[in-house]
């Protein structure tokens, strides 16, 4: 049934889609030259993006924020603005992309609550904040150097120091660290261009509202979650800092009621010299989590505290190991009516269209895509984590796939999280956590076994440093 359900996804873009993306992109052309020596045609762009406004309550004021700009009157309050209109464009486009996938899955979904966050006392660290990346935004991309992106250090040291003000903190750390990486600019052949604008417009976005409304505190937690929780499969993010393990699974309320999907997700940082099965080891404060992965079993938990989008904060202390549960049975039996969470505001980019289903009955092609019939489904095989035994192989032999539905690049993709695949003689899977407790491949744990456990080696240098 669900090739036909994702057939009606995969029949054309929302309407308007491509209009609203248009002007998106003209905004951040002109953000790569700055906005403070407008070209008549970047003027024209910011203009448009005004006018697509002018019916709505953010008109007048991103009407009068785009005409100062264009005049050379670039202020900290017009940026601000003209973030907000860009957030809000995207978030429209979020919003209708995740409606049609809502609706070809004919998955029910909460709506969302804002609730009231008490302010914080930002100082003068946010409005540095902001400075510095009105500064950005002045000079453009192909304006920045070393000496601009380094008065944002001082900041974001400050910063880190609260912990109500981590959000912007880190993502304004992230953002100077690619700056200072791509350092000449103006020198670089192509250029992130809409990444580097998400990672302005939200930064911005975060210190312009935290000293008023307190949304760069940490968001607050709902009433903890109690029930059991079924895991679907987990999607490991890494670079050469961090790791980051995101399990997505179906939660059994206490004393009944509509299932609901929910994900945890656990992180830590990391060198670029620890690769492959060894990041699990560094997720080592979770070792209840990382054994359901591994062992595919489900977990109960204990009024475990979630956020607003459905995130539980993850405590290995408020869990106890269940009984075995297979994810694929998981999918099949309990998928189809899990509610999914509402997505707060800011989270709102197509980009975080990220919506776990179960897809049977397909033929893959030759280049790897899911033949569903009448459709055909883009797999993407890029993302499958060096940490686990998932391959592109083991895909392209599958029967059955688990995995999370993403838009990008303007096309609805596949990433594959579990597999199965049918034997000679029995039914097969690989799940990208099998590996969570280590490789269980004998060729890769003698691998492992002649390089040594780079975890275990940096941690007993780094103690041995420590004692001197």
């Amino acid at each position: 049934m669900l090739p036909v359900q994702l057939t009606r996804l995969l029949d054309g873009d929302p309407a308007g889609l491509g209009e609203a993306l248009d002007l998106v992109t003209g905004l951040d052309e002109a953000l790569v030259h700055g906005l403070g020596r407008l070209a008549e045609e970047r003027a024209a762009a910011l203009t448009a993006l005004a006018d697509a406004f002018a019916l709505t309550p953010l008109g007048e004021g991103l009407a009068e924020a785009t005409a100062k700009i264009i005049t050379g009157s670039v202020t900290e309050e017009s940026l601000t603005t003209l973030a907000g209109g860009r957030a809000a464009l995207l978030g429209a486009v979020h919003d209708a992309l995740l409606a049609d996938l809502d609706a070809a899955l004919g998955r029910e979904r909460d709506p969302w609550q804002a609730a009231p966050v008490p302010g914080t006392d930002s100082g003068n660290l946010l409005g540095a904040a902001r400075s510095w990346l009105c500064e950005l935004a002045i000079t453009g991309w192909r304006g920045v150097d070393h000496g601009l992106v380094s008065t944002a250090d001082q900041v974001i040291e400050a910063l880190l120091a609260v912990p109500g003000h981590r959000r912007p903190a880190v993502l304004l750390d992230g953002l100077a660290a690619e700056l200072r990486a791509s350092c000449p600019v103006g020198t670089m052949e192509r250029l992130p261009v809409r990444r580097w604008a998400d990672l302005w417009t939200r930064a911005l976005l975060l210190a312009g509202e935290g000293d008023r409304t307190g949304e760069s505190a940490p968001p607050g937690h709902q009433p903890g979650l109690s029930g059991r929780l079924l895991i679907l499969g987990v999607d490991v993010h890494e670079h050469s800092t961090a790791v980051q393990a995101q399990v997505h699974g179906v939660l059994e309320p206490s004393g009944g009621g509509q299932a609901r999907l929910v994900r945890a997700t656990v992180a830590a940082t990391k060198v670029d010299t620890i690769v492959g099965p060894a990041v699990w080891r560094l997720l080592h404060r979770h070792p209840l989590l990382l054994g359901a992965l591994a062992g595919r079993h489900s977990l109960d938990i204990t009024d475990m505290p979630v956020l607003a989008g459905g995130d539980l904060v993850w405590d290995d202390s408020r869990a106890r190991a269940g009984e075995p549960a297979a994810p694929f049975a998981v999918a099949r039996l309990r998928l189809a009516g899990a509610l999914a969470s509402a997505v707060p505001p800011l989270d709102r980019h197509p980009v975080r269209v990220s919506e776990p289903v179960l897809v049977e009955d397909y033929k893959v092609t030759a280049d790897g895509s899911f033949d569903l019939g009448t459709a055909v489904l883009t797999v993407d095989t890029d993302l499958l984590p060096a940490c686990g035994p998932l391959t592109p192989k083991l895909v392209a032999g599958s029967s059955a796939c688990i995995g999370l539905v993403r838009w990008d690049d303007g096309r609805w993709l596949l990433q594959p999280l579990a597999v199965q695949t049918r034997g000679r003689r029995e039914t097969l899977d690989a799940h990208t956590g099998d590996w969570a407790l280590g490789p269980t491949d004998p060729k890769v744990v003698k691998a492992e076994a002649r390089t040594g456990d780079a975890v275990a080696i940096l941690r007993e240098r780094a103690g041995r440093l420590l004692r001197r």
